[in-house]
């Protein structure tokens, strides 16, 4: 990370004009509420998925079956990771994280990772060595290709 960038890891709330079709994979959100002020997602920069099974639901499956789990995902395992830029130019990481935090809070939670410096923006790279999938992806619901 260059300098400038800022470490947050807050669960935040998020909000959509349109309600997501799958609750555990709900999607890029169209907003989020964060140090009492909702900040306006003008343009989603990248997505990409962290379905890695970590400490002991690494031991409980089969390996042609986690392999399969790390690609696609599994009900309460990952996260999916959005790079977003507001209105006024801020560029933003949070991410989806699937698992069930307690019993009131079973379909998982919205994480506000970090805030990027001017240096940190680019969106053509992938995260190397986190077995993710990455999606450089233009205007918010633009086509990755």
């Amino acid at each position: 990370m260059n300098d400038g960038s800022r470490f947050i890891a807050e669960e935040i709330e998020v909000g959509y004009d349109q309600p997501p079709a799958l609750e555990k994979k709900p999607g890029c959100p169209d907003r989020f509420l964060w140090q009492e002020e909702w900040h306006e997602i003008v343009e989603m920069l990248r997505e990409w998925h962290d379905y890695r099974r970590r400490g002991r639901m690494a031991r409980n499956m089969q390996p042609q079956h986690a392999a399969m789990a790390e690609k696609r995902g599994s009900w309460g395992v990952g996260r999916d990771y959005y790079r977003v830029r507001t209105p006024e130019d801020r560029v933003f990481e949070l991410y989806f994280d699937r698992a069930p935090k307690d019993v009131d809070r079973r379909k998982g939670g919205w994480v506000l990772y970090r805030e990027l410096g001017l240096g940190d923006q680019g969106s053509g790279t992938r995260d190397r060595g986190s077995g993710t999938e990455d999606q450089g992806l233009g205007a918010r619901g633009g086509d990755p290709s």
